[in-house]
């Protein structure tokens, strides 16, 4: 490997997020990003050390978190590098709760839904990277919170570890009535990573002045799936609904604001976490589609060293 040039850092990578965002980089259709070009570093959040530095703001053993992609060292002009100062934390909780993820959390619950005491909030994948952060921090602001997960383990975690009020089994054959059972009186607020079904339904029960913050749509996004129908939109005008989909990457200047509370957050016990990890590079692709398919079990990394 060659040196680092005047200006340059050089990281090794100790974790590599992976995320739902990553497959929609993958088609060629218009979208908020340019798409992932064939022969290239794949794209990815991750966290490490720098190993050589000839740049002021960095030093050899600094711990970083940036976008090195898929790959065990990153060369970096330092632009999109952040240090990590915080010791007492885990480092690759900066990738999930205390990262984008948690970011994109953090940021939805609080510039579009605004929970507030009492309210009744849905967050769907409760287990994973973003919803898993999303309701921990709508019950700080004293909402119910009612979370939707695939299979009874994540959804006994998402009552005994997060705090969730009740969580319920998208994969259950009665769904939709263990759903309106646990909405009788409605939703006020709906944290939506999946879309499809699950979505349809609580549309089904907003209640008047009720937000959805569409955060992802991994369920009817990718690999031809059928996409989230809306069948009537006369319940989000007499509802009053407002929905607002949203792309983290276009408010970094929020960044260090919310990963300095979700830290402190993290630090006095009130965040918990739990992390899926393949070991190795070579293992990314099978976790990546994995991830996809929900096998995974809160967030989902990648260990490369």
């Amino acid at each position: 490997m060659a040196e680092a040039a005047e200006g340059e850092v050089i990281v090794r990578h100790h974790y590599l997020s992976l995320d739902p965002y990553m497959r929609g980089r993958m088609n060629a259709a218009k979208s908020y990003a340019e798409p992932q070009r064939l022969d290239a570093i794949m794209i990815g959040g991750t966290v490490g050390e720098v190993v050589a530095s000839r740049h002021a703001a960095f030093a050899a053993g600094d711990k970083v978190s940036g976008m090195g992609g898929w790959q065990l060292y990153a060369r970096s002009t330092g632009q999109g590098l952040r240090k990590i100062t915080r010791p007492n934390i885990p480092i690759q909780a900066f990738l999930g709760p205390l990262g984008m993820p948690g970011i994109a959390a953090w940021y939805g619950i609080n510039a579009i839904l605004v929970p507030k005491a009492g309210e009744v909030v849905t967050v769907s994948a409760a287990t994973g990277g973003v919803g898993s952060v999303a309701g921990q921090l709508a019950k700080m602001a004293g909402a119910r919170v009612i979370g939707i997960a695939g299979g009874e383990a994540k959804c006994r975690f998402a009552t005994e570890v997060l705090g969730y009020d009740l969580c319920v089994d998208h994969g259950a054959a009665d769904f939709e009535a263990r759903l309106s059972a646990a909405l009788p009186d409605g939703v006020d607020c709906v944290f939506e990573n999946v879309g499809a079904q699950p979505l349809a339904l609580c549309i089904e029960r907003l209640r008047d002045f009720s937000r959805i913050a569409l955060c992802g749509l991994v369920a009817s996004g990718y690999d031809g799936a059928t996409p989230t129908p809306l069948r009537d939109l006369k319940v989000i005008l007499d509802r009053r609904c407002r929905i607002e989909g949203f792309v983290i990457t276009d408010h970094r200047a929020l960044y260090p604001q919310a990963i300095d509370e979700l830290a402190d957050y993290f630090e006095d016990g009130r965040l918990g976490w739990t992390e899926t990890i393949a070991e190795g590079l070579e293992a990314a692709p099978e976790a990546f589609i994995g991830m996809l398919q929900g096998k995974n079990f809160g967030k989902q990394l990648v260990k490369l060293i």
